[in-house]
Parts: structure tokens; sequence; C-alpha cells
């Protein structure tokens, strides 16, 4: 299942600038969730961070990841209309730099759900392939 911007916008209540998420490639809804993020030099953080050398934040590649498992928790039928929150992120990692002009695949698997909380496992991924951040995330719906 492929999911536009637009569609995307239908599910979680996040919006340009800190809408972080451009296109979910595929999704098995409550399972998992592949989206892509298009990194341009027009992204606002790149004014400050840093001018001479614009690097996306390690905290924005984690929320990236942390939207597209909250668009796979929140398209299970149950979960239709409820927003999910991000409540931890463990052993994150960063481990590239993400500059203008990359494309992050951004997966997450959700790998346990217990009532109105959910555990997935996240990676983002260049276009070389080189992984950029990894972690794992808690969702808790409400």
């Amino acid at each position: 299942m492929k999911l536009t911007t637009k569609e995307i916008m239908e599910i979680i209540p996040h919006r340009h600038p800190f809408l972080l998420v451009d296109t979910i490639e595929e999704m098995e809804p409550g399972v998992r969730a592949v989206g892509r993020k298009c990194v341009t030099y027009n992204e606002p953080f790149f004014a400050g961070h840093f001018p001479q050398e614009p690097i996306m934040p390690g905290v924005l590649q984690i929320e990236a990841l942390a939207q597209v498992g909250a668009v796979a928790i929140l398209s299970k039928p149950e979960n239709k209309g409820k927003t999910a929150y991000f409540g931890a992120i463990n052993n994150a990692k960063f481990k590239n730099k993400v500059v203008p002009g990359d494309v992050l695949t951004l997966e997450v698997e959700i790998i346990k759900e217990k009532g109105p909380v959910g555990i997935g496992k996240a990676v983002a991924k260049n276009q070389d392939g080189k992984v950029t951040v990894m972690g794992e995330m808690t969702f808790m719906i409400g």
C-alpha cells in the first residue's frame, strides 16, 4: 500500500513545516511502514543547523521515523481518528550525517503492542543504503 502526502495527513495531524515524511512506499497496517523523505536545502532547519555545513538534526530524523510508525499504527481500523504520541526512544544510534540532497528511507516495524502502547523497531537509511539512525520507539495511542 502506497500513500501520498495528502493521504498521510489524513492519518496523522502533522503539517508543514513539521510533516517530515513525503510518501509511504509500503505499509501493512499495524505491522510496518516504509516512508520516504527527500531532504532539500530549503528545509527550514538548515538555516540554523548549521549554515556553513547543513546537517539534518538527529532529533528530526527520529521524529520522521516516529511519524512513519504513527502512520503504521494509526492505519489499523480500531485506531482510526486517534493520535499516536511519542513515548520514548531507546538505544538510538546516529551513524551517518543527513545533508541536502539525501533521500531517506524510513522503516518502522511494530514489534510489540499491549493496550494503547506500541513499540517499534526503527531504522533510517540514505540513498546509498547507509544507516543514518536506528532505535526502538514507544508509541501511546490516545
